[in-house]
């Protein structure tokens, strides 16, 4: 009897927070892309054929919508309980246009089976270009600048182009996507916050982002208010890794390697110079593009 009890409670909390997601979108309709259903979802992917990529937030499959326009779609295996990186990405996405913000085709939900629907991005993420060894599959310092600065325009139009702030908190090589022109477009908004234009920043409970990216008053002290510059402290570190394909600070073992900031303090504390591991690569035609990334 108690098992059944216990059976029945945990149905009815499932079906309280499919039916809070349902209500969401229901009351934003106006906002929303395109709904699909899930067959909508199996067809257009043509059985989940062909897999582009996979990680914690689930699988990203290829896919074909009738009109022959090729899309990316990603299906959540794991998605919270209360649906809110989901709410997030539909609801944030789903209400912006910008050419350097990935566009949201459209998007399924039935119960526990979620999907979203990209627009195809022909040259993947930057996270292939930028850490590799390999001269012929590498960008040059001027695409590079290029795409700096449409990273950059992206984020301006996040934070001030919008009838709200949107704070991302995930500005990384990764969530940055090329199409064939390799025009940059910001993807992955499951951590994202949105507010009014008149506050000047969010109250967070936790800490979000990916370590390595995240800003040093989202770590060093209690969380509370929080402003656009947690998305400019990462976007900084984006431009590091982008003028240091090797992604290798040098840096003495015994001293605060393991976060950019402690180790950047150490160095000025000591008086030392910050070097990076391939400043001999960069040759005199290329010097002026490193200039105009290291100051963006």
């Amino acid at each position: 009897m108690l098992a059944l009890l216990i059976c029945k409670l945990r149905r009815t909390r499932r079906s309280s927070k499919f039916d809070a997601i349902e209500g969401f979108l229901q009351s934003n309709n106006n906002l929303m892309p395109i709904r699909y259903s899930y067959s909508n979802i199996k067809k257009m992917t043509r059985g989940f054929r062909e897999k582009l990529g996979e990680g914690g937030y689930g699988t990203v499959y290829k896919g074909k919508l009738r009109s022959g326009h090729d899309v990316a779609v990603k299906v959540l295996n794991k998605p919270k309980e209360n649906g809110q990186d989901f709410i997030n990405e539909v609801a944030t996405i789903g209400r912006i246009h910008h050419v350097n913000v990935v566009n949201l085709v459209g998007y399924c939900v039935e119960r526990s089976k979620r999907a979203l629907v990209y627009d195809f991005m022909t040259n993947g993420s930057l996270d292939k270009y930028v850490r590799i060894r390999e001269r012929n599959n590498s960008l040059s310092l001027e695409k590079k600048c290029e795409i700096a600065i449409g990273v950059a325009r992206g984020i301006e139009y996040l934070h001030r182009g919008c009838d709200i702030q949107i704070l991302h908190f995930d500005i990384k090589r990764h969530n940055i996507l090329l199409d064939d022109n390799f025009t940059p477009k910001i993807s992955d908004f499951g951590l994202a916050k949105f507010y009014s234009t008149e506050k000047a920043t969010v109250t967070l409970a936790a800490a979000r982002g990916t370590i390595g990216y995240v800003a040093p008053e989202l770590i060093n002290r209690n969380i509370g208010d929080v402003s656009y510059k947690a998305d400019v402290y990462s976007f900084g570190m984006l431009l590091k890794e982008m003028l240091d394909p090797k992604g290798d600070i040098v840096a003495d073992k015994d001293e605060s390697s393991q976060y950019f900031p402690y180790w950047i303090y150490d160095h000025f504390n000591k008086g030392k110079d910050i070097e990076t591991g391939n400043v001999d690569e960069i040759d005199d035609d290329d010097d002026e593009h490193a200039r105009r990334i290291t100051k963006k």
